[in-house]
């Protein structure tokens, strides 16, 4: 017992001396720390440069072309001169270009720039997603906090009177037993009061591993400041904008299909020396130049089915669509309907709780003269134990769903 009570004051003194620490302290702290946010946020600067890497793509290419190969005839044996020319000998610049509309050119920033968006859209999700987690993890460390300064609270209040029951029953005012009854109860709250403080502080230090902060330190956590967030516009939630944008790029990509079939045109020259060193080498440097044209004529259907397979895609976005809006609609009419019960209840539970007070104030006073039995005493403080834990559970389960809802409006 003397451990437990050196473990219980520890806990009472390092979460006394700690600095007190706010849900926005650990929302911050997990958002510089999500590697998944700065995997998405690297993705979005490699977009930009395939922005870049398109348009490089389409101005001329300049490269250095050299071979060098000889296949000596020697007494008649040897490969066929007409098939080898002796030898291949070059040294070559080439610069070569592909032409494209401005249109097709358009149409391919496009889609980056749609693919860029999708990051972002994306990237708050998650934030979204984060903020959800890290709040949740928060409330429970929270709802912890207040269950074991409640549990302190009976604790010392019980402590308190247990010197003067001792004499009431030294005294014969009450019996033994009684007594022994009601020490053995404050044991119980004392062990509550301990395990109390243990669970919060494992839920404190999984609040950390979830924001990414390596530290074992408990803290005391301030009470979250949760306001309803009320949506005022459906069409900019990152989810139902994240539909719009799919659609923009199924879109695109249709149009990136079309100009794949639409005909291409290349140049290219060169310069430099190219020689088979048989018949006045040190005159075979030249040039050369020409243009490359590709019509597509017939690929088995193959643009068809690509387009098929985007009106596939478009559909199975019409359906996801309709679904989450199906889904948001009812589950936050759900939430909304369960927020108003629980209210209705919180504010039953604080009358509660103040006739428990009142009730155990005016017992107290009426246990010292005897008057009312030990019995009576332990059930008033165990109605006010139980009306304390029921006002916890349902301000934390008001707190969730205030969350729960804001994740939906955000």
């Amino acid at each position: 017992m003397k451990y437990l009570v050196s473990v219980v004051l520890l806990l009472n003194t390092l979460l006394c001396a700690a600095q007190i620490r706010t849900l926005d302290f650990f929302l911050q702290q997990a958002a510089q720390n999500s590697p998944v946010l700065k995997d998405y946020q690297n993705q979005i600067l490699i977009s930009r440069i395939d922005s870049q890497l398109l348009r490089s793509s389409l101005r001329t290419q300049v490269n250095f072309l050299s071979t060098n190969s000889i296949a000596p005839n020697i007494k008649g044996w040897g490969y066929d001169p007409a098939i080898t020319n002796y030898a291949n000998v070059s040294a070559i610049f080439q610069a070569n270009r592909n032409f494209i509309t401005a249109n097709n050119l358009a149409a391919q920033l496009r889609t980056l720039d749609l693919q860029r968006r999708a990051l972002l859209d994306t990237i708050q999700l998650s934030q979204r997603d984060l903020v959800r987690t890290i709040t949740d993890q928060y409330i429970t460390a929270y709802g912890d906090g207040l269950a074991a300064a409640f549990t302190k609270e009976v604790f010392d209040l019980m402590k308190g009177e247990e010197v003067m029951l001792k004499k009431l029953a030294e005294q014969s005012v009450f019996k033994q037993t009684d007594y022994l009854n009601f020490y053995v109860t404050m044991q119980q709250q004392e062990l509550a009061y301990l395990q109390a403080q243990n669970q919060y502080a494992a839920d404190y230090l999984t609040l950390n591993y979830l924001a990414g902060i390596v530290d074992t330190t408990v803290q005391q956590l301030q009470k979250p400041d949760l306001q309803e967030v009320l949506q005022a516009d459906l069409s900019a939630s990152v989810i139902l904008r994240r539909f719009t944008t799919d659609s923009l790029r199924l879109a695109a990509e249709k149009e990136i299909i079309n100009y794949q079939y639409k005909p291409r045109v290349g140049a290219y020259a060169d310069g430099g020396y190219n020689s088979s060193l048989q018949e006045a080498p040190y005159k075979n440097f030249g040039f050369s130049a020409g243009l490359s044209l590709v019509i597509p004529i017939y690929d088995g259907h193959q643009k068809g089915l690509k387009l098929a397979q985007v009106d596939i895609r478009e559909r199975t976005r019409q359906t996801n669509k309709q679904y989450f809006l199906n889904q948001y609609h009812q589950q936050v009419a759900q939430l909304r309907q369960q927020l108003n019960g629980i209210n209705l209840l919180v504010e039953k539970i604080a009358r509660q709780i103040e006739y428990s007070h009142t009730l155990i104030v005016a017992n107290n006073k009426l246990l010292q003269t005897g008057d009312i039995t030990m019995r009576d005493y332990v059930i008033a403080i165990n109605n006010y134990l139980n009306a304390q834990n029921l006002a916890t559970l349902n301000n934390i389960s008001r707190l969730r769903i205030v969350n729960e809802i804001n994740y939906w409006n955000r």
